[in-house]
């Protein structure tokens, strides 16, 4: 194999692994859209199977912006989450923690040993 070869191989394979990530991002924009009625999905589908590359530029044309925001949408309520998950996380002190591990210990849910590891890792932290 001569460095041409094997150069053209490389710009092959990047375009083709390029083409294959458009076009599972295509397919599951089509699937995570609420609005468009199953019939519309499986006709976008079939045209993504018959004739990949014309039918993927047709539905980057006809959806590429509500593409994008359906994307952002999605991305702006994930980080919602994570900023959610964090803030419920790490927003308790030390002084709360210890607060519910010994309503847990008079209530009988952990034992004094439980207790004082709880205690002693919030007061680590």
């Amino acid at each position: 194999m001569t460095f041409w070869d094997f150069f053209w191989l490389m710009v092959w394979t990047y375009l083709f692994i390029a083409y294959l990530v458009i076009l599972f991002q295509i397919i599951k924009d089509i699937f995570s859209d609420s609005e468009r009625t199953g019939w519309s999905k499986a006709l976008w589908v079939i045209l993504l199977v018959i004739v990949p590359i014309l039918g993927s530029l047709a539905y980057l044309i006809a959806h590429g912006r509500s593409m994008a925001l359906r994307q952002a949408a999605r991305s702006d309520v994930a980080k919602e989450d994570v900023d959610d998950y964090v803030r419920r996380a790490a927003g308790s002190s030390p002084a709360e923690e210890i607060s519910r591990a010994k309503t847990l210990m008079d209530d009988g849910t952990i034992t004094a040993g439980e207790f004082a590891a709880i205690k002693e890792r919030a007061l680590r932290q």
